[in-house]
């Protein structure tokens, strides 16, 4: 049946169970790859040296220019799970996508789920510059009676900067341009028996990392995670993280770049069928706290990084703040 999939990962069977795979390990938190380049002695006259020095820093300062409009307008461009390429489904993701983007732009969560939204999604069209579409089956046969109107695609949408900027504006908000902290998140799943963290390299978190890395793309945050080595090193384990101060977490932070520290603690209820969540974060001479409960660990990571750009980008503090 046709419709509009959400979730960042739409086809995991159940949420409940946690699945192993086979991972390389990794040192320190996620890295970058780096490209090594072979050192070459070359001799020049003073006059050529400064040409040389002239040349390399504006090609320098032409590649950091490039690299700030890549990121600014990325911000204005959200990706969407829908079924087939139908118009119906793609003006439904041009609504989901608008209401990611403005939420993307200026760091406030708090615009999830505003009613006052609805007026601007029932026209999301006319803020749109393009689209495209990735068919997340390709290379694979359609199966029975599946016609492509059937098959799940990713959906990205861009949008025109003046107009999103125009929309905030009219809620009292900005866009959010300024340097964006890249988090380094500590994140500890309780489930029963299981209880691990979160890491970069862990064949136990695979799921909930790729849904981390998946719930900052969406909000516009960079972040970074623990290796299982780190921890070790550290000895920070589920129990020392609910306890440890937050400075103790910093230089495992601090060794691939993580500037702010984000810890959660995700307890599954079987009560609710979903997870009870808890944040925290220093900031601003203070602790910030929030809370959330009865939802997909999907979902539990979007609330904790929207929460944590939400007051990074001077927008308040979250809903289901915790007092301290």
């Amino acid at each position: 049946m046709a419709g509009l999939h959400l979730e960042s990962l739409p086809f995991r069977k159940n949420e409940r169970m946690f699945e192993e795979k086979s991972s390389g390990t990794a040192k320190g938190f996620v890295m970058t790859d780096l490209h090594r380049t072979r050192r070459r002695s070359i001799r020049t006259g003073r006059g050529t040296g400064r040409a040389i020095i002239r040349i390399f820093l504006a090609t320098t300062l032409t590649w950091c220019a490039g690299t700030v409009a890549v990121a600014g307008a990325d911000l204005y461009r959200a990706k969407v799970t829908v079924t087939g390429q139908g118009e119906a489904n793609r003006i439904l993701g041009f609504a989901a996508c608008l209401e990611d983007v403005l939420i993307k732009v200026s760091g406030a969560l708090k615009l999830s789920g505003d009613p006052r939204l609805a007026a601007y999604k029932s026209k999301a069209k006319s803020f749109v510059t393009g689209f495209s579409y990735r068919d997340q089956f390709l290379g694979k046969p359609i199966r029975d009676e599946q016609g492509t109107r059937d098959r799940p695609y990713d959906l990205t949408v861009e949008f025109e900067e003046s107009k999103i900027d125009d929309i905030l504006k009219t809620f009292g908000l900005k866009p959010w341009l300024s340097h964006r902290p890249r988090l380094a998140v500590f994140v500890e799943m309780e489930q029963g028996p299981r209880n691990f963290i979160v890491t970069a390299d862990g064949p136990q978190s695979d799921l909930q990392r790729d849904a981390l890395l998946a719930a900052a793309d969406k909000r516009g945050m960079d972040i970074v995670l623990p290796s299982t080595a780190s921890l070790a090193k550290s000895n920070i384990t589920g129990a020392e993280l609910r306890t440890a101060p937050f400075p103790a977490l910093m230089p495992v932070a601090a060794e691939q770049g993580g500037e702010v520290v984000l810890v959660g603690r995700l307890v599954w209820d079987d009560r609710e069928l979903g997870w009870t969540t808890q944040w925290q974060m220093n900031w601003g001479e203070r602790m910030h706290g929030w809370q959330v409960r009865g939802v997909t660990f999907d979902e539990a990571f979007r609330r904790g990084i929207g929460g944590a750009a939400q007051i990074l980008s001077g927008n308040g503090d979250p809903d289901g703040r915790l007092r301290h």
